[in-house]
């Protein structure tokens, strides 16, 4: 599978041997890459499959199309990971052997910079992976209420003086719309607490967040795919920020998102995955010289249990 792009110029993959790896590949297995990308996590599954075995890519961002190929084992969905279930079943496949999603903005989008996903370059506040989509960062600034933008600051961006920020948003755009990212620096430059980098990371973050929905998705993909692992199947996840981390992290633990396992009628826990990163893989720190934007990922891998209730 050899894409048009230079998987490596579209995005520098994390944690890739090791995440593969922790798939235990089957050769004539069944595979989700729930985040294609530039391709480079598929391109490594597709050398452990034989002619049997077949991959499927996932991606919403128009651009990763591009990085596709013809290959006979792979078969692209260009569709949010969310919708898992519905496109396999599309594909003729009801089970799959295993499932991995590298989480996040790619490289590619923080680097172009008119996707405004990046407060280092000006440019319009778009901020959407699936450029089709309605809502854009700017008509969060714009027409959410004061009291939403601090919601969506306090909860994805966690930001403790988030109402501050909400308040000041709201005052300026009553003189003009804001609409690009030096406008909205311009207004949290004297609001600024501790470092001004992390700080606007997580403005920027908290924004991406709510215009890509990125938590509900995330919680709709770990539900449908607990439902299409086969037993013994893995499911590997490499997050970026707490709020994705958290809610692997329980869902692992329990098969929900409040941590604490379900009991059937006669007590026992109904839990649906085997827990095998205890703690959270991290990038080496050679990796994290190489790829500074390594440096807050956290792998976590869960195996499917066998349902003992059938």
């Amino acid at each position: 599978m050899e894409p048009t792009n230079t998987n490596e110029a579209y995005h520098v993959p994390v944690l890739l041997k090791e995440s593969v790896d922790a798939l235990n590949i089957k050769a004539s297995g069944i595979y989700v890459d729930a985040t294609f990308g530039g391709g480079s996590h598929s391109r490594e599954i597709l050398k452990y499959l034989n002619d049997k075995g077949h991959l499927i890519g996932f991606d919403q961002d128009e651009d990763a199309l591009a990085n596709t190929a013809d290959d006979a084992r792979f078969s692209f969905a260009h569709s949010n990971y969310k919708y898992l279930r519905q496109f396999l079943r599309l594909y003729g496949h009801l089970e799959v052997d295993g499932i991995l999603a590298d989480l996040g903005v790619s490289s590619h989008q923080f680097d172009e910079a008119a996707r405004g996903f990046t407060f280092r370059e000006d440019s319009q506040l778009d901020m959407r992976m699936n450029q089709k989509g309605e809502k854009t960062a700017v008509d969060i600034l714009n027409t959410y209420s004061p009291e939403e933008i601090q919601q969506v600051l306090s909860e994805y961006g966690e930001l403790r003086n988030a109402k501050t920020v909400a308040q000041k948003i709201w005052e300026e755009r009553k003189n003009r719309p804001i609409t690009t990212s030096s406008q909205l620096l311009q207004i949290l430059g004297p609001l600024i607490r501790g470092n001004r980098n992390r700080y606007l990371a997580q403005v920027f973050q908290a924004l991406r967040i709510e215009v890509n929905d990125e938590i509900n998705s995330l919680k709709t993909f770990l539900m449908e795919a607990a439902q299409v692992l086969k037993p013994g199947g893995r499911l590997v996840i490499i997050s970026y920020h707490s709020l994705e981390d958290r809610a692997v992290k329980k869902f692992f633990r329990s098969g929900n998102f409040s941590g604490i396992p379900e009991k059937d009628f006669y007590g026992n826990m109904l839990k649906p995955f085997k827990v095998i990163t205890r703690k959270p893989q991290l990038p080496s720190p050679e990796e994290i010289k190489k790829n500074p934007r390594a440096r807050s990922a956290k792998m976590r891998v869960a195996e499917k249990l066998v349902d003992k209730s059938v």
